[in-house]
C-alpha cells in the first residue's frame, strides 16, 4: 500500500505555471529555470500543463516541448506529470502517447469536461487512457470545473487498473476521500492548498499545489514536520501560510492569474496569462506580494 513515505510521484508536488513571453509564445527557458528553482526549494515532482499551466489554452506541440524543457532542466530530480486531460478521450490518449515520448513520468487526467457523461461513459474514459500508455496514471477530480464529478464508487472501480495510481482531489469531499483510501492503494493528493495537512494526516501521500509556486520550501516544511513527529509545529506552518493561501486561491480570480502576477514580483519566469485570463490588478499583486513577505519573514 501507498503510504506518506513511499508514494508514486513524489510528495511536494507544484502544480506549475508555464512561463510565457511578453508577446505570448511559449517561454521554454523561463519554463527551464523555474523547474529548476521550484526543484531546488523543496519540490520533488512537478505537474505540467494541469489547471495552473493553463493546458486548455497551449497547443498539443506546446504540451509535448514543455515536457522536453523541463525534463532537461531537472533531469532524474524530480518526477514530471504531464496533464494531458481534454473533453475528447481520443484527443487525451494521444496527448499522454506525446507526453511518454517527452520524458514524463506520469499522467494527470481530468474527468472529461463539457459533455458531462455518466460514470459507466467517466469509467470508460480513464481505462483507455490508462491503457494507452506505460505510464501511471492520476486521477485528477474536480467537479467545480469539469462539471463532472468523479464518483467515489467510479474510483474504487478503477483503483483495480494496475496504472491507476493516484488521485488529485478537488473535490471538497473529504469523507470520500478517507473511504477510498481506506480500502485501496491509491496516493491521494490534495489539490487544495488548504486542505494540505489535513488529508496528509489522515493518510494522503502529499499536494499538487499551485501556492508551491511561490512556497515551495514553506509547503514542504508542513509535510516534514508531520513525518517527524512535530504535529504541532506542521499545524503552525499549515495555519501561517493560510493568509497567502487564500489571497491567491479564494478572491475570486483563478490561481494562474496570482500565482503568476506574485511570480513576477520575485523576478520568476511567469510572464502574461494567456486570453480569457487577464493580468490581476496591481492593488492585488500587491497584496499578494505583501502577504508573501508576511509568511516568508515569520
Amino acid at each position: 500500500m501507498n503510504t506518506p513515505s513511499t508514494p508514486p510521484f513524489g510528495r511536494a508536488l507544484c502544480a506549475m505555471v508555464t512561463p510565457f513571453a511578453p508577446t505570448g509564445a511559449l517561454d521554454l527557458d523561463g519554463a527551464g529555470r523555474l523547474a529548476d528553482h521550484l526543484v531546488t526549494h523543496g519540490c520533488d515532482g512537478l505537474v505540467l500543463s494541469g489547471t495552473t499551466g493553463e493546458s486548455p489554452t497551449t497547443t498539443d506541440a506546446e504540451k509535448s516541448a514543455l515536457v522536453a524543457a523541463v525534463r532537461e532542466a531537472v533531469g532524474s530530480r524530480a518526477s514530471i506529470v504531464a496533464g494531458v486531460g481534454t473533453a475528447d478521450t481520443l484527443h487525451t490518449a494521444a496527448l499522454a502517447r506525446e507526453a511518454e515520448k517527452a520524458g514524463a513520468d506520469g499522467l494527470l487526467v481530468v474527468a472529461p469536461y463539457y459533455s458531462r457523461p455518466p460514470q459507466d461513459a467517466v469509467e470508460a474514459h480513464f481505462r483507455e487512457i490508462a491503457d494507452s500508455t506505460g505510464l501511471p496514471l492520476a486521477l485528477y477530480d474536480i467537479p467545480a470545473r469539469t462539471g463532472t464529478r468523479i464518483e467515489p464508487d467510479t474510483v474504487l472501480r478503477l483503483a483495480e487498473h494496475p496504472r491507476i495510481v493516484a488521485v488529485k482531489d478537488c473535490s471538497y469531499d473529504f469523507l470520500a476521500a478517507q473511504k477510498i483510501l481506506a480500502r485501496t492503494d491509491l496516493a491521494y493528493y490534495a489539490g487544495c492548498d488548504e486542505h494540505l495537512l489535513a488529508l496528509y494526516a489522515v493518510g494522503g501521500s502529499g499536494y499538487i499545489s499551485t501556492v508551491a509556486n511561490v512556497v515551495p520550501g514553506h509547503l514542504r516544511s508542513v509535510l516534514d514536520a508531520f513525518d517527524a513527529g512535530e504535529t504541532t509545529r506542521a499545524a503552525g506552518l499549515q495555519q501561517r501560510a493560510t493568509a497567502l493561501i487564500e489571497a491567491m486561491m479564494s478572491n475570486g480570480l483563478p490561481g494562474t492569474v496570482t500565482a503568476k502576477a506574485l511570480l513576477t514580483t520575485l523576478n520568476l519566469p511567469a510572464g502574461p496569462t494567456r486570453p480569457p485570463l487577464r493580468p490581476a490588478p496591481p492593488e492585488t499583486t500587491a497584496t499578494l506580494r505583501s502577504l508573501y513577505e508576511e509568511l516568508v519573514t515569520a
